[in-house]
């Protein structure tokens, strides 16, 4: 499927194109239990013209990916959950922004909003800035710009996660939604030894209830890593926006260092990646046990 995004006015209007499905959407033959893994971060279809525009390099703009991230969680389909990946890079539309975190560095003319620390940071919705700081525009984009990406790309993938947890509730009771990410092993430099492999996110207990996140932190546990929880990441704008545990939709932000697979300088697998890849299964197949409506002794059961 190919998205055109008119962009501009008059003799200055363009078209780009963003030739590639804005998400993919993997179901299991059956749909087990209301279990959805999603990575909005691993997007890496970079246009020609977003290209053009930008002063960083392809390998300076893959900084932002939740790189092969994708991949390990593809397996969870095989475990009766649904998979839903973005094909949209991070650095031109974030997907777990407010839409309306639009920066007025990065966007000319932006309309007056609030100023929210991420937007400060370089992190709004239209990102400013990729890893290390490093400005992704030469110059702010068109308003007319930044509502088109928002309205092409953002907003079909919100609305499909929207159906899918609107799905789970009508079949299952309730959802549970693990939004996967990957966090550069320096987020974790300030931390003292020995430093967490995965980083839980639920909003201090707000977009997830204790029963589903202690379930998520000892399947990890037990599969012998380290896992933190809400410190330093609690969850972005999905965990926000979908969690409501008092209505059976637990939303948790599952973060893993990209240390553990791949070569961050070089945004490459390591070369154990498959054998990294086939342990992080194991905890996805357990994953996506999980069910909306279990209780706290079935949890213990398994």
């Amino acid at each position: 499927m190919v998205y055109n995004l008119p962009v501009g006015i008059g003799k200055r209007a363009r078209i780009m194109t963003f030739d590639k499905g804005v998400y993919e959407l993997v179901r299991p033959d059956q749909w087990q239990g209301g279990v959805i893994f999603a990575s909005p971060h691993s997007g890496r279809c970079y246009p020609e013209w977003f290209l053009a525009e930008t002063q960083l390099d392809s390998q300076q703009l893959r900084s932002s990916e939740d790189a092969f991230v994708d991949r390990l969680i593809a397996p969870a389909v095989e475990h009766g959950a649904v998979v839903l990946t973005s094909n949209v890079p991070r650095c031109m539309v974030d997907l777990n922004r407010d839409p309306g975190e639009i920066d007025p560095l990065v966007v000319a003319d932006a309309r007056p909003g609030v100023m929210t620390p991420r937007i400060m940071a370089g992190l709004g919705v239209i990102p400013r800035v990729v890893s290390q700081g490093r400005a992704i525009h030469h110059r702010p984009i068109p308003q007319a710009e930044a509502d088109s990406r928002i309205e092409r790309l953002w907003h079909p993938y919100h609305q499909t996660l929207a159906a899918l947890i609107d799905e789970a509730v009508a079949r299952f009771g309730g959802a549970v939604l693990i939004d996967m990410h990957s966090m550069p092993r320096d987020a974790l430099a300030h931390l003292p030894r020995p430093r967490p492999d995965f980083v839980l996110g639920d909003r201090n207990g707000v977009s997830a209830s204790p029963r589903i996140s202690t379930a998520i932190i000892d399947i990890v546990t037990k599969a012998g890593y380290r896992i933190r929880r809400n410190s330093p990441f609690s969850g972005a704008y999905i965990a926000a926006a979908y969690g409501r545990p008092v209505n059976n939709v637990h939303v948790v932000q599952l973060e893993l260092d990209r240390s553990l697979y791949m070569d961050e300088r070089k945004i490459e697998p390591r070369p154990d990646f498959d054998r990294f890849a086939q342990r992080f299964a194991q905890i996805v197949a357990q994953l996506a046990k999980l069910r909306p409506d279990q209780t706290d002794a079935a949890i213990a059961a398994e």
